[in-house]
């Protein structure tokens, strides 16, 4: 296994069917209920394993995975209500070190948890034409709407492996 992508790489299939959405939709939808089950009981020293040398902690992953979200959801809106927006990326590795990543992950728990009913409120909007839709990101070129859906559900299953591997649960 790949300690790095121990999910593999984020796949998009070409043509992105309903079955594809809703399978992502899903995924998200019970995402929280999921994380909560391998975090929730977790103390400091389990908090601050990380999954391989030089990775992040277990804390500082649960805070990115709400930055992340938060992006791409912010992204998502805008390639629905705009013609192919720019976005501007952040500095992942900058934004782990700042002070709100030693606040307990419950804030970031929380954070997700209505991030991700609004994520899936809006995936099950988007039909059709609308997964053409696209953004550009300012280093990473055009993305699709439906790859945006993709990666949001993905984003958050590697990094729960990410924290499992860290404490040494299976996968």
């Amino acid at each position: 296994m790949d300690v790095k992508f121990p999910i593999g790489q984020l796949h998009v299939p070409e043509q992105v069917t309903g079955e594809d959405v809703d399978k992502w939709l899903g995924e998200i939808n019970s995402y929280t209920t999921r994380l909560r089950e391998v975090v929730d009981s977790l103390d400091d020293e389990d908090l601050n394993k990380t999954y391989r040398e030089g990775s992040w902690t277990v804390r500082q992953l649960v805070h990115h995975i709400a930055d992340s979200q938060v992006a791409m959801y912010q992204r998502l809106k805008l390639a629905l209500t705009e013609y192919n927006p720019v976005v501007k990326g952040f500095d992942q590795e900058k934004w782990a070190y700042l002070p709100d990543n030693r606040l307990p992950v419950e804030s970031s728990v929380r954070l997700l948890e209505g991030l991700n009913e609004r994520i899936v409120a809006l995936g099950n909007y988007v039909k059709g034409t609308q997964l053409e839709r696209v953004f550009t990101h300012e280093t990473d070129g055009e993305i699709r709407v439906a790859e945006n859906l993709a990666k949001l559900s993905w984003h958050e299953e590697h990094h729960l492996a990410h924290i499992r591997i860290a404490l040494g649960l299976e996968l």
